[in-house]
């Protein structure tokens, strides 16, 4: 219906130009007719009908535009494209009938034109102007002369009229037909010669009364080729003279004519802009009504086209954001757009059907992997997967971590480069020899030297040719270092066993042979004698006391836990060191509430105060080796509690920690010329032993641009006697 509504108004257009220009051209119908108001009365009608629709399907459109409904876009753009095929012709064809119109008319009020009908007018009414002249000036002399005679005469009866009339009319040299005297009724008193009765046309009682005036009055009958003249006898009473001549009769009816087309051609010449304006006026009502109708008939067209084509991006565009359900209404017909239609649901069938087993795939494998994932992020052995040129394809957690590696920056890089030193171990399993390679490699990260097991193995495909490899390896460092102790522990056990024993008797023989023989020798001698016994007590003292460092070191007592305020253990123990740290400043952050934790108070003590003191000898090594300009040693102690440990941090800018820190806590292995190495792995086996940990890092600068040095961090886990009295407190 909709269709059917839109066709009859878009052909109504048409008609009703077509029936306008009818009425005003052939019919003729004038301002007047009711066919013509009927007519302008339908076109108004007609054009506020069509421009209402239109503005209101305009006003959709834009409102469907701005809030991005599908087609709009379209629909737009192809009602611009058919009003713009409307109106363009519309108005070219405007344009040129205007200038056609306009330079006809002017080819019509041409200079030339004007001066031909100019002239045209100037000859005849010349020719009636020499022709009025010569009747009146007859006519005149013909009535002067019978005035005349009439005066001259005592008594002149009508019938002596006749004999005077004929003579005074073959007196006029130029000739007059008839000459007639009447009376003020028409009728005829004389008549002259050759002047007829069946020839007598009776002046009409205007003309009469006009000539009693003293008028000369000249009558035209240009039918019957005459030119009359009508004069009052001013000598007699009631008496007229009647007189005619011969003209061209046609000529002087061409004059009329003449005159009427000059009158009516300057009448065209006045109103020929209101003609024009006219003219454009009922051509621009005309191509209103049709562009409206081609309007319309796009903005209907338009939208049947633009439809389905909207839905089809619609469609899409819900497909693109994964509604595969999306479909669109299949248009009935067997063209492109309907062919279109069924293809696109087709299609969406087919990539709903396609997707589905793509997600099954995808799913089994996601889950495949996930499990894969999740077993080598939870291993704490580093994982590295290359491809078969020795890129890095797969990085685990632990790698990463183990090798400061990153998985964005590193991946597809070559193993050479982004592990050097595991590229000789890469090249022996590349020969070919060995399935698997595996050797132990020292690694240098971040300021630490790591000793890392390392196995290598490579991937072959079901051809043999090799696929990838993969890296495996793990973090021994804190192993090595725990072995190292175990054989020190048992070296010092032998040596404190071995060496122990002779020291007391190689001492009582000493002072025995000091005792002795100083008596039987002379001063001088006894002097050197005591002198030399003095030097084998005081070594025999220095081993002793070096046995008893073995001693503990080997067998550290049990701690002897109870409940003591570790805050005021800290206070003690900083109080002991302030002034003893080679010029340095000790500052302490501790907390002034009591924090109770279940501990071995002396060694506690004792390990805090070594690492204190050690502190201040990294300061006294850095100063020995020649400090900064502007160095200001200092050392910081700071503690921070939680409800289940207790974070103990002792920092301090000297000289700083060796590569290899892993071996900082080995017996004897030292940074100072003057220290023995044993204080470090007691104070870690203190720690230990009291189920806490002891970190060795870099300690950030105290301030910008200044000197970096060590920082010593504890970690003890509070007892519950501890954390009970937290909770009280």
């Amino acid at each position: 219906m909709q269709s059917g509504l839109t066709v009859g108004l878009t052909v109504l257009g048409p008609v009703l130009a077509v029936a306008t220009f009818v009425v005003l051209g052939p019919l003729g119908q004038g301002a007047d007719s009711n066919a013509l108001r009927l007519i302008l009365l339908a076109d108004f009608i007609y054009f506020l009908l069509l421009a209402g629709l239109i503005v209101m399907r305009l006003m959709q459109m834009l409102a469907a535009r701005r809030a991005r409904a599908s087609g709009s876009r379209l629909t737009l753009r192809l009602t611009g494209v058919f009003a713009g095929i409307a109106l363009v012709p519309t108005v070219l064809v405007a344009l040129f009938a205007g200038l056609t119109v306009n330079v006809g008319l002017e080819g019509w009020f041409s200079d030339r034109v004007r001066s031909v009908v100019g002239t045209s007018l100037t000859a005849a009414e010349a020719y009636q102007d020499e022709h009025r002249q010569d009747l009146t000036a007859d006519a005149q002399a013909l009535a002067g002369f019978l005035n005349l005679r009439r005066q001259a005469a005592t008594f002149m009866a009508d019938g002596d009229l006749r004999e005077v009339l004929v003579t005074g009319q073959a007196g006029i040299q130029r000739g007059l037909k008839e000459a007639y005297v009447i009376d003020g009724t028409g009728e005829i008193i004389a008549r002259g010669e050759r002047s007829y009765l069946f020839d007598f046309e009776k002046p009409a009682p205007a003309k009469l009364v006009e000539a009693q005036k003293g008028a000369t009055v000249l009558i035209e009958d240009w039918p019957n080729s005459e030119f009359r003249a009508l004069i009052q006898l001013d000598a007699f009473v009631d008496r007229y003279l009647y007189v005619s001549r011969t003209v061209d009769g046609e000529i002087l009816s061409l004059l009329d004519n003449t005159r009427e087309t000059v009158g009516l051609y300057q009448q065209l010449e006045q109103t020929r802009g209101r003609l024009l304006f006219e003219f454009g006026l009922v051509y621009i009502g005309f191509a209103l009504i049709l562009i409206l109708a081609a309007v319309w008939l796009g903005l209907w067209f338009a939208e049947r086209l633009s439809r389905p084509i909207g839905r089809l991006a619609s469609a899409a565009e819900r497909i693109g954001a994964g509604d595969l359900d999306a479909r669109v209404i299949e248009e009935a017909g067997d063209d492109e757009i309907a062919t279109l239609g069924v293809s696109f649901n087709r299609m969406t069938r087919q990539l709903k059907s396609s997707r589905e087993a793509l997600m099954a795939s995808h799913l089994a494998t996601e889950e495949r992997r996930r499990l894969f994932d999740s077993v080598l992020s939870s291993v704490t052995s580093g994982v590295i997967g290359l491809d078969a040129e020795g890129d890095l394809d797969f990085l685990n957690r632990s790698a990463t971590r183990l090798l400061g590696l990153d998985p964005e920056r590193d991946h597809d890089r070559k193993l050479a480069e982004a592990v050097p030193e595991f590229d000789g171990l890469f090249n022996r399993l590349q020969d070919g020899l060995h399935e698997v390679v595996q050797e132990e490699i020292r690694v240098s990260r971040a300021g630490r030297l790591e000793s890392l097991l390392v196995r290598m193995a490579v991937r072959r495909g079901d051809d043999g040719s090799p696929e990838g490899y993969v890296v495996a390896f793990d973090d021994v460092t804190e192993l090595v270092s725990a072995q190292r102790m175990a054989a020190w522990g048992d070296v010092a056990r032998r040596i404190a066993h071995e060496i122990k024993n002779p020291l007391t008797p190689i001492q009582l023989s000493a002072e025995r042979i000091k005792r002795k023989f100083t008596r039987q020798m002379g001063a001088e001698d006894a002097e050197v004698l005591e002198q030399l016994t003095g030097v084998i007590v005081r070594q025999t003292n220095d081993l002793r006391r070096i046995v008893d460092e073995f001693s503990r070191f080997a067998r550290m007592p049990e701690p002897d836990r109870r409940d003591h305020d570790l805050a005021r253990l800290m206070r003690d123990a900083v109080l002991l060191q302030e002034g003893a740290l080679h010029g340095a400043q000790l500052t302490a952050d501790l907390p002034q509430a009591p924090v109770i934790v279940e501990l071995d108070a002396t060694m506690i003590s004792q390990a805090v105060t070594n690492l204190i003191k050690n502190a201040g000898e990294a300061i006294e090594s850095l100063q020995e080796k020649g400090a900064p300009q502007g160095y200001a040693p200092e050392v910081r102690v700071s503690m921070t509690e939680a409800p289940d440990l207790v974070t103990i941090r002792i920092s301090d800018n000297g000289i700083g920690l060796p590569p290899d820190r892993a071996r900082l806590f080995e017996p004897y292995v030292t940074t100072r010329a003057k220290g023995t190495g044993l204080g470090l792995p007691i104070v870690k086996k203190i720690i230990e032993e009291h189920g806490g940990t002891l970190t060795l890092s870099d300690a950030p600068p105290f301030a910008e641009g200044a000197h970096p040095g060590a920082l010593a961090e504890i970690r003890l886990p509070r007892a519950r006697a501890g954390a009970r009295a937290i909770k009280d407190s």
